[in-house]
């Protein structure tokens, strides 16, 4: 195994060095990469050096689209006649280069990745303009009714560009190891207010026309707009929280405490480079728990449990800052880099805030979702799809948001800090960030530069590490560390006694956390009896918790069980929650038998047009059995 390692670490070096000098020979911007091995982009940035966007848009909420003109300024490095940038449904309606109008072509569009939009540039071109509308199937953007909020009183918009959604709503050159500033003038209805991830406003204008600016370079999947009647309130100096109207006060509680994630966050790995950080927490539909766009994170209405017990969310969100934003995967195989760091840094800030056994119970719940993440790719014939290293050509990228990337990346992390030391370990990563701000990074760069920075030679920790089986083998290596689980082995021994008829008021839990619940309901047997579950829920109100976590785990058990009383909560529950992370799997158990199946069936198409178009994806192949 020795010798394996150690000749895996010898190409990866050559294979860094030999792509570093293709680098530094053909681009000219340090935030620039190559990027011929990102299958998902159709753009030629490798040769094109797109260096600045200016965006000048206009939101129609009546009519449901964007239109307006992107203006890139590029350098042609590398001397190309055709420029390509990604397109996915847009209406191309003019095309200037250097300020006189020119033919311009589209490729037929290819599955997943849209169509090439082709513009004939010169050796000395500097300026591109493209004048387009947003279509009916922009991936991106989610279109709102009034009905569809939670004030139920205006319309409202927002993005989500990752993976590759970005060219749904501009034409750019969309890949994670794209990078580029940009200044946006916006124009919406008067009375509403538009941020993106960018400088933004605290209160609505008169005119309807904001302005914005992003001067540290990012990837298109970062770009991002929201429009709604949306207020804000600040936490601190640096930090603070939009939401709608009615929302916004609920929110401002939930999140008192983040601009004292940012000090931690700065105290584990240097400066947070941003300016300010606020957060946006959007309508009820918002299909994942967030997104990290710079500056302004997007975050879903259901961690505002009212006791601010959800609120690692933002807390990995906020890590995103330095994994991610400034140090960024290359490609979407690479994912890892963005999300194991994330979910790694996000268990430091927590147990700076928490305390180590607070930490340990989300390294074990981590844990455990990636225990049956691996089991489910194994059934369904994916093993490969368990490596650190994905393998995603000619696939959606998006098939690799499961949990392999977030835990195993993350906890592949956590091996190394326990074999070289917290410290130790800590400069490591506080110099990586520093020495990559702004970068791109493959999984192969990000391996060369732990062996010359950390491992240097030390032929027992590479042993001790085995990198070849956490990133390009499948499932989970034999070395796999554990968080200490002491607060989660008394929740274990109260289920015991519950499960033995002991009475659920004679239980120890008067200050158990969302984490130790959901341990203690995780781990119930597969169908507990009616009579059982509705002890549990007169002692505990389960059926009307107001936390998401706890709420939408009791109603798979509730499925499970028949227990009736909790389907009316359920219904409500499917009714303002569009976070596929709660919908997939009590739909997913709905769909296990025949009468099951008729109320899943029966509830999604009452509530589909409440969910997020890549929500709708996903249960349409679930519950409609469509694709």
């Amino acid at each position: 195994m020795l010798k394996k390692i150690s000749v895996v670490l010898l190409v990866i070096i050559t294979f860094c060095a030999c792509n570093f000098r293709h680098n530094q020979k053909n681009m000219k911007q340090k935030n620039v990469v190559v990027i011929e091995k990102d299958v998902h982009t159709l753009s030629n940035a490798d040769s094109v050096d797109m260096q600045h966007l200016d965006l000048d848009i206009t939101v129609d909420m009546d009519h449901k689209q964007i239109s307006g003109c992107a203006v890139w300024r590029i350098d042609n490095t590398g001397k190309v006649k055709d420029l390509k940038l990604d397109t996915y449904d847009l209406a191309i309606e003019s095309v200037s280069v250097d300020g006189h109008k020119v033919a311009y072509r589209l490729d037929p569009q290819i599955k997943f990745l849209g169509s090439a939009l082709h513009l004939p540039i010169n050796d000395n071109s500097k300026e591109v303009t493209i004048c387009y509308k947003t279509g009916k199937d922009a991936r991106a953007l989610q279109w709102l009714d009034p009905q569809q909020t939670n004030d139920k009183k205006h319309p409202f918009l927002y993005t989500q560009s990752e993976s590759i959604y970005a060219r749904s709503w501009l034409p750019c050159p969309d890949g994670p190891g794209i990078r580029f500033t940009y200044r946006a003038r916006v124009k919406v209805p008067k009375g509403l207010m538009a941020l993106m991830s960018a400088e933004n406003p605290q209160e609505a204008n008169d005119s309807g026309v904001y302005s914005f600016n992003m001067d540290n370079p990012i990837p298109a999947y970062l770009m991002a707009l929201a429009v709604g009647d949306i207020a804000f309130r600040s936490i601190d100096e640096r930090t603070g929280v939009y939401a709608e109207q009615g929302m916004i006060e609920k929110a401002r509680f939930e999140f008192e405490d983040v601009g004292r994630m940012v000090d931690a966050a700065e105290d584990l790995y240097g400066p947070y480079r941003w300016g300010r950080y606020d957060v946006l927490v959007l309508p009820p539909g918002f299909p994942i728990g967030g997104m990290e766009n710079p500056r302004l994170t997007f975050c879903t209405p259901t961690i505002l449990a009212g006791d601010r017990s959800l609120v690692s969310l933002i807390a990995h969100e906020l890590a995103h800052s330095w994994s991610g934003n400034l140090v960024t995967n290359a490609t979407w195989d690479d994912f890892w880099l963005n999300e194991g760091f994330t979910d790694y840094f996000e268990r430091r800030i927590i147990e700076r805030m928490m305390g180590k056994s607070y930490s340990d119970m989300l390294w074990e719940l981590g844990y455990q979702d990636l225990v049956d993440n691996v089991k489910d790719l194994e059934h369904d014939g994916k093993s490969r799809d368990t490596w650190l290293k994905l393998d995603l050509k000619g696939r959606d990228p998006d098939d690799g948001l499961t949990d392999i990337p977030y835990e195993k990346g993350s906890l592949f992390l956590k091996l190394i800090e326990d074999n070289v030391g917290r410290d130790t370990f800590d400069r490591f990563l506080g110099k990586y960030f520093a020495e990559h701000a702004y970068k791109s990074v493959t999984t192969e760069e990000f391996l060369a530069y732990l062996d010359s920075n950390l491992i240097k030679g030390d032929s027992d920790l590479a042993r001790r590490l085995d990198i070849n089986a956490w990133v390009y083998g499948p499932g989970i290596p034999a070395n796999c560390p554990r968080a200490d689980q002491s607060r989660f082995m008394l929740v274990d021994s109260e289920r015991v006694k519950f499960l033995n008829d002991t009475l659920p008021e004679r239980l120890a839990v008067v200050e158990w956390t969302t984490h130790e619940w959901l341990e203690f309901l995780r781990k119930m047997p597969p169908a507990i009896s009616v009579v059982q579950m509705k002890k549990l829920d007169n002692a505990f109100n389960f059926t009307n918790s107001g936390n998401s976590e706890i709420a939408d785990l009791w109603y798979i058990m509730a499925v499970r069980s028949n227990y009736t009383p909790a389907f009316g909560a359920m219904e409500q529950f499917l009714s303002r929650v569009g976070r596929r992370k709660f919908l997939e799997p009590l739909y997913g158990e709905m769909m296990k038998t025949p009468k099951g199946e008729e109320m899943a069936k029966r509830l999604y198409q009452k509530y589909r047009n409440n969910y997020h178009p890549l929500a709708q994806e996903s249960l349409d192949k679930l519950v409609l059995k469509k694709g």
